[in-house]
């Protein structure tokens, strides 16, 4: 598979019927350097504006697929600023790669998203990288990070953690190109199959996390252990085979160090576990008999107190009369765990 390398034309039309309602954006263009045109987007003026680029894939950078770099109006010169990513989670599988790239264009662009929120709260930069979800290889779910994403070889999607590494260090270096002054750690948040995306590219890739938080798991966090009751916890379910899959072990002093944030709704029935795009027969089978069949109360109990076992620096919460959702609630806790990270507090 390769990204279609394309640049979207924002007519007020298409604006219109691609945000949510009560949103009027403006369009403005630029031009980035590096990989040639991007479109730089206004929007929604009745909240606060903002310039959204667009950078197309750059195999030669290191990543296979495109990206878009929201900044707020109003992020400071002068002072250090924290990249924010969120993983698109397109909701669909679908072959058009042009459908996947204009979700995460409403990822990256409007507050409804936890991302975007709290990056205009913050006044810092947000990524949103957009990896194909293909309708032809369903069992690929990539933005979950299933064990099919992880074991990808010789095409496109082999290895994705690298490809968002790569394009997290392109979009800080274009940031410090612009005169911002950035800090190689990063806030990491997602909801549902995001939020399991940034479960699980944190605990590969702890040292680059100064802070994560995810939501709508399904009650499933990767557990950080090889085993449990003596049977082996391969990806996604732990980390018995880091090393095969990712070339190192799993890092367990730097995973418990990192602050993390995890969430659920009370009312929350969306369980991924028993459909076999995100999970097979084994691994449905290792979720029921070891960490619970159903998300309340034993699989999110369960996954909790693995990590308070483990020393793992974790916040937990369930959230009253809450379903699969983000609610303002959500969002100003979100808010408020970052803050206290970025000692804003």
């Amino acid at each position: 598979m390769k990204a279609k390398l394309a640049l979207w034309l924002l007519f007020p039309l298409i604006l219109l019927q691609s945000c949510f309602p009560g949103t009027c954006p403006g369009t403005r263009t630029s031009r980035g350097t590096g990989n040639g045109p991007v479109t730089g987007i206004g929007t929604n003026p009745r909240r606060g504006n903002g310039e959204l680029l667009l950078t197309e894939a750059n195999p030669a950078g290191g990543f296979n697929y495109s990206y878009f770099l929201f900044i707020p109006d109003g992020t400071p010169y002068g002072q250090e600023l924290t990249l924010i990513v969120e993983p698109c989670n397109s909701g669909f599988a679908d072959d058009d790669y042009d459908r996947h790239l204009e979700k995460g264009r409403r990822t990256a662009s409007i507050d409804f998203y936890i991302g975007n929120y709290v990056a205009r709260k913050l006044n810092c930069p947000l990524i949103v990288p957009v990896f194909p979800r293909p309708e032809s290889e369903w069992e690929i779910y990539t933005h979950l990070f299933d064990r099919d994403v992880a074991t990808q070889k010789n095409n496109s999607l082999e290895r994705i953690d690298l490809q968002l590494l790569a394009m997290i260090e392109d979009a800080q270096n274009r940031l410090r190109e612009k005169g911002y002054m950035i800090r190689e750690q990063i806030l990491m948040t997602g909801f549902s199959a995001s939020g399991s995306f940034v479960n699980r590219f944190t605990a590969i890739h702890p040292g680059k996390i100064l802070a994560a938080a995810a939501g709508g798991t399904s009650g499933l966090l990767i557990c950080p252990v090889d085993s449990l009751e003596g049977s082996p916890l391969g990806f996604p379910l732990g980390t018995f085979d880091f090393q095969k899959l990712f070339g190192r072990q799993f890092d367990a002093v730097s995973f418990s160090r990192t602050p993390q944030y995890y969430y659920i709704g009370e009312h929350d029935t969306n369980d991924a576990v028993p459909y076999k795009d995100g999970y097979d027969q084994l691994e449905s089978h290792l979720v029921s008999e070891l960490l619970g069949k159903e998300i309340h109360p034993a699989r999110w109990n369960k996954c909790i107190n693995i990590y308070l076992e483990n020393n793992i620096m974790a916040k937990f919460k369930t959230y009253e009369r809450t379903g699969h959702e983000v609610t303002d609630d959500i969002r100003e806790d979100v808010l408020r765990f970052f803050r206290e990270q970025l000692n804003l507090v």
